[in-house]
């Protein structure tokens, strides 16, 4: 009997919470088969106890109609650290202190902006300690924080790893550098998967405080893969006050929290419109990103307004943060960053 054959039966185990098979999803390590016994070896980093149970039951209940398969070896292998929910300090990527992802479960919060924003914020208060910020932009079909830091070019190459590039004090890796500007990238899950684990195995960060991680909207191969190569210091939500968005986000949040991610908090983008008398209007309603913290039992970090110098500054590669620092918005995203340092470094 093949060793596919058995891999095929595999491609019906559901990793528990998702619709995402185990080989797919990456886990399964090896699959032998000599002399009628069937060994399958799989290594997970989830914390919940009832996770390896649930993969081996289903694993033999796969594997039991097999009529060659006589014995049956199922060995689950724990990997990762252990202790990263109660951890500060992330072990992850050699040389990166801590890891905070920005997600939002739906496209077009403006949760890139929110990221550039955001790690320039980090940056400026941590460059006053003497230390580093980078960020990662693991959007792969459609990576945006090239041009919203105003950074063009191609990375250097060094024995096998990728320098970071460099922009506003920032180390920056994005898909953007990687291909031309014109050129979709047209990848199946496996190739995503595999591209955020060598951004964060084979790109050489250096020594950083912080590394903001912008996901992808969705629930899909890139959050699984990069929950399952780093453990995460935790992450931010990202919404805008509607219920489209806010659903949405809600649903993103679980499926981080079922991977053990911490949820450090929300924060709602486009939350209001300010007037030149400083009245506000509530354009896409009022509310959400409170009620999606209370949901998801953790805080509302912050609302940053819904600002035309915002969008400028992203099309322009100068960030409000840094473009006009004394703005609502930038004292807004200044305020979060601080927030997270607090909640992170405990």
């Amino acid at each position: 009997m093949s060793i596919e054959k058995i891999k095929q039966a595999l491609t019906t185990v559901k990793y528990p919470g998702f619709s995402r098979d185990i080989v797919s999803f990456g886990i399964v390590r090896s699959v032998n088969f000599e002399n009628g016994k069937a060994s399958v070896s799989i290594a997970i980093s989830s914390s919940d106890a009832s996770i390896p149970t649930a993969i081996r039951d289903s694993v033999e209940q796969a594997l039991k109609p097999i009529a060659e398969i006589k014995d049956l070896d199922v060995s689950i292998v724990l990997t990762g650290n252990k202790k990263a929910e109660a951890s500060t300090a992330n072990d992850g990527i050699p040389g990166v202190k801590y890891i905070v992802a920005v997600s939002s479960g739906k496209g077009g919060v403006g949760k890139s902006t929110f990221a550039v924003n955001l790690a320039c914020a980090f940056s400026q208060i941590l460059e006053k300690e003497g230390k580093k910020t980078g960020i990662m932009d693991c959007d792969i079909y459609g990576p945006s924080v090239p041009l919203m830091l105003g950074i063009s070019g191609r990375p250097y190459v060094e024995g096998d790893s990728l320098i970071p590039m460099e922009g506003h004090n920032l180390s920056v890796m994005s898909m953007g550098f990687l291909v031309d500007e014109d050129t979709p990238v047209v990848w199946r899950g496996p190739m995503v998967m595999k591209t955020i684990q060598q951004f964060s195995q084979n790109v050489k960060w250096g020594e950083l405080e912080l590394l903001v991680v912008d996901l992808p909207p969705g629930t899909g191969d890139a959050q699984l893969s990069l929950v399952q190569t780093i453990p995460l210091s935790g992450a931010v939500i990202v919404t805008t006050p509607q219920a489209v968005s806010t659903t949405v986000a809600k649903r993103g949040a679980r499926m981080l929290e079922k991977t053990n991610v911490r949820i450090l908090g929300v924060a709602e983008n486009m939350s209001y419109l300010e007037g030149p008398d400083g009245s506000r209007q509530n354009i896409f309603g009022e509310g959400g990103g409170q009620k999606t913290a209370d949901d998801l039992g953790t805080e509302l970090l912050g609302q940053i307004p819904l600002d035309q110098s915002i969008r400028e500054g992203g099309d322009a590669g100068k960030p409000i943060v840094l473009s006009d620092p004394d703005s609502t918005a930038a004292q807004s995203f200044h305020a979060i960053a601080q927030s997270l340092l607090s909640k992170i470094r405990i």
